[in-house]
């Protein structure tokens, strides 16, 4: 790899040569500005604005603009002959624990490769003694014309440097935490908790990046002709979160279906099995009130232990004669049968309850009639009677 700058690590009265390599390297697709019409490429000219003509490299200087818009030139022979002990060299200053290292303040990465073979000896020793310590090396040192401030750590069997921006570069998070006092339930933080159990570790290795990919085959498909349709929006991801508990429970079920977990429903999580339980499964025992994506309401009597992990169970009172129905799993699904069976049982019994009244109504008029006959008969007896 080609080094970038080369200089020495400066331990106490040891200096170590060394070379400074980029650690890391940037794989994004960059793009050309052209004109739409023709496909021109677009460059940019350095114009003087003074005089209006384009200026070659070797024309061009630094210069500090002051408040009112002046401008005070700065030459090179000016910032050389400022006392800067890090031109050339890594300069540690401490060695701390790294986690009092701010990750605020990471910048750059770089490794550090020993400059030849008097540097490997000492190189050697303060990556050991980094080692033993656990600890890191704070260090200043001088890149592209500034001083910076550098984290020095071992990665396998090497020195990596991270840049760091110095503690004054950090600007404080005013105003931005949510405005108000919010609160969240125990039931919110377990769902939490069973989405980050069900998700687990990741092997960094296999992450990639999808959209570079979705580009360069983009890239690909019109250098060949080819034209590729739009992907079809499943309509994800629109910020909108209606039910906060329903959208964690729906979250860990599709990371478990996702990861080929469904049979550890019933698991607790010290068994290394994220779980998840049902709301109404949290309560105690009685009667609760759901609403349906509809937005009818529907009666449920549940049970449950509400640490089991297990789906709840809920059931709908039934007409007799009617077939008993049990409301499986949770979420959208069984507030859609439960709602399905109060309504065929609330038709069924208005049924009923239509014939009952029916029933009885020909009952009162068959008696009325026979109260009228009765009538006519004794008043007919008493005619007879008095004549």
């Amino acid at each position: 790899m080609r080094s970038i700058w080369n200089g020495a690590i400066s331990f106490g009265l040891v200096s170590i040569p060394i070379k400074l390599v980029n650690a890391t390297e940037n794989h994004s697709v960059s793009f050309r500005q052209v004109h739409v019409p023709d496909g021109g490429r677009i460059r940019y000219r350095k114009v003087c604005e003074l005089d209006g003509e384009e200026v070659d490299a070797a024309d061009i200087g630094k210069a500090y603009e002051d408040a009112d818009g002046s401008m005070i030139p700065i030459t090179d022979e000016d910032l050389s002959s400022l006392p800067l002990p890090t031109a050339k060299t890594i300069e540690i200053v401490a060695f701390v624990p790294a986690d009092t290292i701010d990750p605020l303040q990471m910048d750059a990465a770089y490794y550090l490769s020993a400059n030849g073979v008097p540097a490997a000896k000492p190189y050697t020793l303060l990556r050991e003694a980094l080692k033993r310590s656990q600890k890191v090396a704070l260090a200043k040192y001088a890149l592209r014309g500034r001083e910076r401030l550098g984290m020095l750590r071992v990665v396998d069997d090497v020195i990596a440097m991270h840049g760091l921006l110095w503690p004054d570069e950090i600007r404080a998070p005013e105003e931005v935490a949510p405005e108000g006092d919010v609160s969240v339930r125990d039931a919110e933080l377990d769902l939490a908790d069973a989405l980050m159990n069900t998700l687990g570790e990741v092997d960094m290795d296999s992450l990639h990046d999808d959209y570079r990919e979705a580009v360069e085959g983009l890239i690909a498909a019109k250098a060949s002709g080819e034209t590729l349709a739009p992907p079809e929006s499943d309509g994800s991801g629109d910020g909108k979160v209606i039910d906060l508990l329903a959208a964690l429970e729906n979250s860990v079920r599709a990371a478990k279906e996702a990861r080929g977990d469904d049979e550890g429903e019933g698991r607790g999580a010290g068994e290394g099995k994220a779980s998840v339980t049902s709301i109404t499964d949290r309560k105690s025992s009685g009667s609760t009130t759901r609403r349906t994506p509809t937005g009818k309401s529907v009666s449920r009597t549940s049970t449950g232990s509400g640490s089991g992990g297990g789906s709840g169970k809920s059931s709908s009172p039934k007409p007799s004669g009617a077939k008993k129905s049990t409301a499986s799993g949770t979420g959208k699904q069984a507030a859609k049968k439960s709602a399905a069976g109060g309504r065929s049982g609330a038709k069924k019994t208005a049924s009923k309850s239509a014939a009952s009244k029916s029933a009885a109504s020909k009952k009162k008029t068959t008696a009325a009639v026979a109260a009228k006959k009765q009538s006519g008969t004794k008043a007919a007896s008493r005619k007879r009677a008095s004549a």
